[in-house]
């Protein structure tokens, strides 16, 4: 006669299993779902919606304009993924870049786009009330590019503050999601042998290696391995051409452990501590 605890046990895993296959097979994109998709999303406990937020600028010769929009699309699917509750909003692709005329910092290169940064809060605010309407309860803003991290904090305190009377609703600046680049993951580098001047501030080996773990299409390879390394003059402060997928993989896994963590610890108890560091 078989053993009826050890069926149980073995049915309750298999429960388990299920349900988490399931979650992380369930969209979590909601360009990608009907209205009608999303509402079932929603009444069935997804209740975290992700803001990631990129930005349109230069990143020399050898990567894509559209950077910093795949990469935190890419890397806030992962994250919802995992998390099995959330779902993503649509990328955020205009963002503050400086003064438009006259041109300043990556507005002197060709391709970057700006908007003023009143109106870029706005748009969060509009974006993370839209979502407080439809259902959810946690409103998590990543941003992919470090200049506009002071911006998401206020957006988020804005937020807090329109919810704090009926307390049914949260946001959370998560920098976590970019300050894990600028420490964590540059040590990783360092222990690997490359150079501060190397992994560079922008457009260098760390950054192309990102974007090579996430969307390497967007990375010139065959004119990085060729040409010379760009200059400052170029719209670039690194030297990429070692960068690799696999170098970019340790950065990925750091940004969405980090995130995971955070998030989850956010739905539970409110937002963690934040910190934020100044980068180009």
């Amino acid at each position: 006669m078989p053993d009826l605890r050890f069926l149980a046990a073995l049915a309750a895993c298999m429960l388990m299993a299920s349900a988490a296959t399931a979650a992380a097979e369930a969209p979590v994109m909601l360009e990608e779902m009907t209205s009608t998709e999303l509402r079932a999303r929603i009444d069935a406990g997804a209740t975290t919606a992700i803001i990631p937020i990129g930005g349109t600028e230069q990143s020399g010769p050898y990567i894509a304009l559209g950077k910093h929009n795949v990469r935190a699309a890419a890397l806030a699917r992962t994250i919802a993924q995992k998390l099995g509750n959330a779902v993503v909003a649509p990328v955020v692709s205009y963002v503050p870049e400086g003064s438009i005329t006259p041109p300043a910092g990556h507005m002197k290169f060709a391709g970057t786009l700006s908007i003023p940064e009143s109106t870029f809060e706005d748009l969060l605010f509009a974006a993370g009330q839209s979502l407080r309407q439809h259902g959810f309860r946690h409103i998590v803003l990543i941003g992919d590019h470090g200049g506009y991290q002071k911006s998401e904090t206020r957006v988020a305190q804005r937020l807090n503050k329109a919810w704090a009377k009926d307390g049914k609703a949260g946001a959370l600046a998560l920098l976590a999601y970019y300050d894990v680049t600028q420490d964590p993951y540059i040590a990783d580098l360092e222990k690997r042998g490359y150079s501060k001047a190397e992994i560079g501030l922008h457009a260098g080996l760390a950054d192309a290696s990102l974007m090579l773990a996430t969307d390497k299409s967007l990375v010139r390879t065959e004119a990085l391995a060729r040409g010379p390394s760009p200059t400052v003059n170029d719209g670039v402060r690194g030297d990429a051409r070692r960068a690799s997928a696999e170098l970019g993989k340790l950065g990925v896994q750091r940004i969405v452990d980090t995130s995971v963590t955070a998030i989850s610890e956010f739905a539970a108890h409110g937002a963690p501590p934040t910190s934020h560091k100044e980068s180009k």
